[in-house]
């Protein structure tokens, strides 16, 4: 698209009232052209994505069986190990698995299902980009339906019908980047007939008397949590030559928000037990004690999730010499950050980043080749899981590993294609 097209376009993605700035750096963050699916694909990107969320399901299974793990395999902290033990079983409500075809079949990067995001750039990009009169499908649809139905669900099993048909938004206030996603939910809630506060976990407040979050003054019976759960506990980099200058938890929010699940006064989604499946080591978790897991979750992790272990148990030695076969990735690095890809790495700069990659904080992931479009770009396909039922996509292109600057895409299937 020439640039006097894409600013047509970009008029259009303001309109909507979702996306505020269609470029990022100077340069645009999303291409009208559609990515279309045959119905084969896209059943196979779905019942991928569903599989892994299972596996994911099945790993928060095995640590809570064996707690030791939190601090054995994962090193998490003190605050960490409070989220995932006050919330167990709960960690689900909405995930994103991010996943690509190869020429040996599917692959998953990743399963966020901490602040997974995308949905207001796919939900925009199926309403603007589906040609009239045309009989594609749109894949995110029903993902509204989902979201609402999957959060009424979780609100009526912990706190009924009687709290306050009240939502309280929690993000990080002071950046920009997802005010996209906050617009979208507020849209869809108010749309439901749920009024919304939106705030900070800084807002937020309770009383001796009731455990009742409020946000700012207002009471609600869901925290919808766009904060992620690494933020909320002791905060340490995950480089050694790198000291984080606010180490110290968000301990007095994080106990108005979890003694209002325990008491049944609030529901945070995502729970704040995404904080073991939204680590990276739950991937080395699902390699390393594969036999924990049940005979149907090993044959997904042995086709889907490319080999993955611990960084720490590896010999550097390996890793250097066969640097072209690895990814390392920190613990929770989210949308490209802290992700170094060997093959895409020079020798020196490898040796650098395994040196300093802070121990007890990386995996090492077999590297997989995506396939590549004409412009040699990755097409990364972002399946948005709602109560473990696959309901949108958001695709993504770029060259190289997918960060803040790839392009969203549209996507539609199409139904006379097997």
């Amino acid at each position: 698209m020439d640039e006097q097209a894409y600013a047509g376009f970009a008029r259009e993605l303001v309109a909507t009232g979702l996306v505020a700035d269609p470029w990022v750096d100077g340069e645009p963050r999303f291409e009208r052209e559609p990515v279309i699916l045959s119905s084969g694909q896209a059943q196979a990107l779905a019942d991928a994505a569903k599989s892994i969320a299972a596996v994911y399901d099945e790993a928060v299974q095995v640590v809570a069986e064996d707690p030791e793990l939190l601090e054995d395999f994962y090193g998490l902290t003190a605050v960490q190990k409070v989220m995932f033990e006050v919330s167990r079983p709960l960690w689900h409500g909405l995930a994103r698995a991010d996943v690509f075809f190869t020429d040996e079949g599917l692959q998953i990067a990743e399963l966020n299902c901490d602040t997974p995001t995308g949905e207001a750039e796919a939900t925009v990009l199926s309403q603007l980009a589906k040609p009239s009169g045309s009989s594609l499908l749109d894949p995110n649809a029903g993902l509204e339906k989902a979201f609402i139905e999957m959060l009424e669900r979780l609100r009526e099993s912990v706190v009924g019908s009687s709290g306050p048909r009240t939502v309280g938004i929690i993000y990080p206030t002071e950046f920009t980047e997802d005010l996209s996603l906050i617009k979208l939910y507020r849209r869809w809630l108010e749309k439901a007939g749920y009024e919304v506060a939106l705030g900070s976990p800084y807002n937020l407040r309770s009383s001796e008397s009731d455990a009742t979050v409020r946000v700012f003054s207002e009471p609600v019976s869901v925290l919808l949590r766009h904060y992620k759960t690494d933020w909320w506990s002791e905060r340490a980099s995950a480089w050694r030559d790198e000291e984080l200058l606010d180490t110290a938890p968000l301990e007095r929010p994080l106990k108005v928000a979890l003694r209002a699940q325990v008491e049944g006064k609030t529901v945070t989604i995502n729970p704040f037990g995404a904080v073991v499946p939204q680590n990276k080591r739950t991937m080395a978790l699902m390699w390393e004690h594969i036999h924990r897991f049940s005979l149907a979750s090993q044959e997904v992790i042995r086709r889907l999730v490319p080999m993955t272990s611990r960084l720490e148990t590896l010999h550097p030695a390996l890793l250097t010499a066969k640097r072209e076969e690895w990814v390392i990735k920190s613990d929770y690095g989210a949308e490209g950050d802290e992700v170094v890809i060997g093959k895409a790495t020079p020798a020196e700069e490898w040796e650098r980043c395994l040196s300093l990659a802070q121990s007890g904080r990386w995996i090492a992931q077999r590297h997989f080749e995506a396939e590549l479009d004409a412009q040699g770009r990755s097409t990364n396909f972002g399946v948005f899981v709602v109560a473990g039922e696959p309901r949108g996509l958001y695709v993504r292109k770029q060259v190289g590993a997918t960060d803040g600057s790839a392009l969203s895409v549209p996507v539609f299937i199409d139904p006379t294609r097997a």
